[in-house]
């Protein structure tokens, strides 16, 4: 059995051998796939590092309390018939009964942008109790999905940033779950403490990560998200520390001190790439 199988291994399918294969060095892109998308993590990257970005006059994006996890902020179920990334399918002439899963669709960076925070069981305070993957949008005051919300902010160019309570990021590591909140624009979460994997995914996307000082937390500095938030980091690399304290203030006055998770000379180097994939690339390119 083995003999026979594996003496035409190198035959193979006559159907597989007649499929008409690229020449390039280089993947050529199907403009026309749903499943596998040329993803913008490069696009517009210099060989110069960036620096350290600080956030300047930030919306919320989401209010979360504690114990959010991996599977409420990256997609990995079925996608639902009403969610941004089924209206992206469809416009794209796929019918209900092919959407299949996001874990299947992984390759396609616009369906997983879509799919972030898309869980059906989110719970957003800036919703007032309502459960659903949908936030408002604080200058307008329109309830959308979030991943909508999160394109007007982008296309009107603003930073928004995350506040969250206890354990932000548990349960199963996913890369997704920090690559989705970098697509949405996410520039920093705000929590009292962090899965300590998802932390260091963060930190890989180039998303800064800071914990209240103990006994502090969104609600008992009276913070509802509907503040504008500004983040103090040096804007040279050298001047941040793994582990130190910035200043965070609101435009309603609020003033209050977090530490910055950024807890390696490594990861203060990624955040200085702009995320860990500018920085192996840069790495390889100097070799």
């Amino acid at each position: 059995m083995f003999k026979s199988t594996y003496e035409a291994i190198t035959k193979g399918n006559t159907m597989w051998n007649e499929l008409s294969v690229p020449t390039s060095k280089l993947y050529s892109w199907d403009p026309k796939s749903t499943y596998i998308h040329e993803p913008p993590y490069f696009k517009g990257m210099t060989m110069d590092p960036p620096g350290p970005h600080g956030v300047k006059d930030a919306y919320c994006l989401l209010n979360f309390g504690d114990s959010i996890t991996t599977d409420h902020i990256s997609p990995a179920g079925s996608i639902h018939k009403d969610s941004p990334a089924a209206r992206y399918l469809m416009e794209r002439g796929v019918d209900h009964r092919d959407f299949n899963s996001y874990g299947s669709r992984r390759g396609n960076d616009e369906i997983m942008a879509r799919g972030t925070f898309a869980n059906i069981r989110l719970v957003n305070k800036l919703l007032n109790g309502e459960v659903g993957p949908k936030t408002v949008h604080i200058p307008s005051g329109e309830k959308l999905s979030v991943f909508d919300a999160a394109m007007k902010y982008k296309s009107a160019g603003q930073n928004t940033i995350i506040l969250a309570g206890a354990e932000y990021g548990s349960g199963s590591s996913r890369d997704w779950a920090a690559k989705g909140p970098m697509l949405l624009g996410v520039k920093a979460v705000i929590a009292k403490s962090f899965e300590r994997i998802h932390r260091s995914n963060l930190v890989g996307m180039g998303i800064v990560p800071l914990c209240f000082k103990a006994g502090e937390d969104a609600d008992t500095l009276g913070l509802t998200g509907h503040e504008r938030y500004t983040i103090d980091l040096p804007e040279n690399i050298s001047e941040i520390r793994p582990g130190q304290d910035v200043t965070v203030q609101t435009d309603t006055g609020k003033s209050f001190t977090c530490t910055v998770r950024f807890d390696t000379e490594v990861e203060l180097a990624y955040f200085n790439h702009g995320g860990i994939l500018q920085y192996v690339i840069r790495q390889l390119t100097k070799q």
